[in-house]
């Protein structure tokens, strides 16, 4: 029906009691020509809505089970993970193509000061010393153990020390999934442990470089505001500035979600397009998302769009103070990050060192989603800018 969105709800008694909806089954909201029109869903309904399993193929019925197990608790995301990681990194995607032998590959666990039990992993180059170590932050619903390891991979065969970790709540770190109750505690965490790895003697003196890449960006921007001094340089692959309108919801429902989102601030509830359709231009990458079995594919839990939003919002007004070396790559199709915002950072940004690249016709997820030529071309201008700039961190250090 024209001019009235339809939305649908699980059917909770708190979310009842919160809006004092009569029929437990309808919330109608009208504000002049506009009307939202809320359906509560049985949870019977509402599991069956979720259910949305992907068959793979040569896997068997058990392994399958594990596949399609509550994502939400961290036990199952890492039994999936477990169970399926050699499946994964066996795809035909260019990433995981090139061979690099020699490199020292570790996981590891540890429960940081909030007392959660967090993911990270490493890969360093060998035998060689590290030109410098590039510490990654990962985009919204994802993990640092899909298509990272093969970025990860060919950073460390070109010299580089990678380390990266899965947030609270994402990947393999203790929390429920996709939720982020709080932008600032999630940036925390994440100084809390790369800032406690830069530290290690072994890696001390070396430069240290962020890499963000979507969400991540935001992740990484947030960091160098709370230390401007801390990182010698960001890359910024799609950065979080500000969300594409096409992405978030009309004005009016956002008002009412945002508003729900106090009440029921854990439900997954916020409209959203498929990532995948509006991130991965080839059609091939993109039907191989679905490998990345611990990603979040729901809609997001209204906190987390809630602190998404405004994380959005305080980074935009704090443009100008951004001040380290910057290195800003952009597809000029994105529809989920705007390239117009990379473009306006890039101006405001105070850092007397800084660099955008926009790649025409290219969409979100660059280094995973794209034609073979333009992620082989990314990661080329990522390598070029590391080992120029940490050229200039030895030469400096050196007199």
């Amino acid at each position: 029906m024209k001019g009235v969105s339809v939305f649908l709800l699980p059917r909770t008694h708190s979310l009842h009691m919160a809006l004092n909806i009569s029929n437990p089954f309808r919330f109608h909201h009208s504000q002049g020509s506009k009307h939202v029109e809320f359906k509560c869903l049985s949870p019977r309904r509402h599991a069956k809505t979720l259910a949305m399993a992907t068959r793979f193929p040569g896997v068997d019925n058990e392994l399958q089970k594990i596949l399609d197990a509550d994502m939400d608790h961290v036990s199952a995301r890492r039994r999936a993970r477990e169970s399926f990681k050699d499946i994964q990194l066996g795809i035909d995607h260019i990433l995981f193509k090139t061979r690099c032998d020699g490199l020292e590959v570790k996981e590891s666990y540890e429960v940081n000061s909030r007392g959660v039990e967090i993911f990270y992993k490493s890969w360093l180059p060998g035998i060689a010393r590290p030109k410098a170590i590039v510490f990654y932050c990962h985009a919204y619903g994802d993990t640092c153990t899909f298509f990272f390891e093969g970025i990860a991979r060919k950073l460390a065969c070109a010299g580089y020390g990678v380390f990266a970790m899965d947030y609270p709540g994402f990947g393999l770190s203790e929390g429920l999934h996709c939720y982020i109750p709080s932008f600032d505690s999630l940036v925390d965490d994440v100084i809390e442990l790369y800032s406690k790895i830069k530290e290690n003697p072994e890696f001390r003196s070396l430069p240290s470089f962020l890499f963000g890449q979507s969400m991540g960006g935001a992740v990484a921007l947030k960091m160098h505001l709370k230390q401007p001094k801390a990182w010698d340089g960001a890359i910024l692959a799609a950065p979080m500035c500000k969300i594409a309108d096409g992405m978030v919801p009309p004005k009016l429902l956002a008002q009412i979600l945002f508003g729900i989102a106090t009440i029921l601030p854990k439900q997954k509830l916020f409209p959203q397009k498929k990532l995948s359709v509006a991130a991965f231009r080839d059609l091939k990458k993109r039907e191989m998302t679905a490998y990345n079995v611990i990603g979040y594919r729901d809609k997001p839990r209204l906190r987390t769009a809630v602190e998404m939003f405004k994380t959005t919002q305080e980074i935009e007004q704090k443009l100008e103070q951004v001040s380290l070396p910057l290195l800003i790559l952009h597809g000029e199709a994105d529809i989920v990050t705007d390239p117009s915002v990379s473009k306006t950072f890039y101006e405001k940004a105070s850092s007397s060192d800084k660099k955008i690249k926009l790649y025409k016709d290219a969409y979100h997820s660059l280094l995973e989603g794209e034609l073979d030529e333009i992620i082989i071309q990314v990661l080329s201008d990522i390598v070029s800018w590391l080992d120029e700039h940490s050229f200039k961190h030895s030469s400096s250090s050196d007199k």
